[in-house]
């Protein structure tokens, strides 16, 4: 009989905070954990680091889904370097994901990027087949444009076609979250249909459009129009999101990118990640019970 595989929940962790804080994590019931570098390693050894990562998760069940850096190999060599060395390591921590961004030309368009990226990430690809890694590409705008981009030309889907064009690998896809196309006003739903089959990983990070302020001043800066939010207190429906991610065959984790909920933060993060990490539970569906007439 086919049972169906869970969809687990995780929470991203800072790679310097987690030996300090995934002890915590593991008791609240969170099921995965990625752990993450935005724009430097900061000196630390990931071997070292997985020798502690592993020694904390023990017998508890939880696993590292993904190791993530968030960089821009495009332009930076010593960024691209520390991707290959993050490539290199990812299975140390039990990993078979490293997450980053597409990198940029910065200030130019994505068009211009689009041949660098072609030769930079067919080299990474590579690197990732050959430890057996997928990479996915974060769907961040980290404020850039489609004509001035910043560090991350893979934030909307024209730009995949063209990304995944350049590099076909199967092992190439998008760690894809719904606040991120919310900020551009896309809807998420029908991409996510669509870009199912490209999806490694998912951030649980929502967000709240304020259309009273869109209606009033658009959306080119006069006031705030998007929030990032925890899951549960944003727009979008995740009851929907999980059944499309299940009916498509994606058997990875949410992992919530939390520290960044206008209301719950501070004092008040773990609140907000408690609450996220029960919602999305609930969302999915609840733990598995065996049918009585099974048995």
């Amino acid at each position: 009989m086919f049972i169906m595989e869970q969809i687990k929940i995780g929470t991203c962790i800072p790679g310097i905070k987690v030996t300090e804080w995934l002890p915590a994590m593991i008791e609240a019931g969170f099921e995965t954990v990625s752990i993450n570098f935005h724009m430097s390693l900061q000196n630390v050894d990931l071997l070292e680091l997985s020798k502690k990562v592993r020694d904390i998760l023990g017998d508890s069940g939880v696993t590292v889904s993904s190791l993530g850096y968030y960089c821009n190999p495009l332009q930076y060599e010593v960024h691209k370097e520390s991707l290959e060395y993050c490539i290199d390591s990812a299975r140390l921590f039990g990993a078979d994901k490293v997450t980053t961004f597409a990198g940029a030309l910065e200030g130019r368009s994505v068009d211009e990027a689009i041949p660098v990226f072609g030769r930079v990430f067919g080299e990474l690809v590579k690197r990732g087949a050959d430890n057996q890694i997928k990479i996915g590409i974060e769907n961040c705008p980290m404020g850039g444009t489609w004509n001035q981009a910043t560090c991350n030309i893979g934030f909307n889907p024209k730009a995949w076609d063209m990304m995944f064009t350049e590099v076909p690998n199967d092992n190439l896809g998008l760690e894809w979250e719904p606040a991120h196309q919310l900020s551009q006003l896309i809807d998420p739903l029908p991409q996510l249909k669509q870009w199912l089959k490209k999806i490694i990983h998912v951030h649980g990070k929502d967000s709240s459009v304020d259309w009273d302020t869109v209606r009033r001043l658009g959306v080119f800066g006069a006031e705030k129009y998007v929030y990032d939010r925890t899951p549960g207190f944003g727009d979008t429906d995740w009851r929907k999101i999980i059944s499309i991610l299940h009916m498509g065959g994606y058997n990875g984790d949410i992992c919530i990118e939390g520290y960044l909920d206008p209301v719950y933060k501070g004092e008040w993060e773990m609140t907000a990640q408690l609450h996220g990490l029960n919602y999305l539970k609930w969302c999915r569906g609840g733990d598995f019970v065996a049918n009585p007439w099974d048995k």
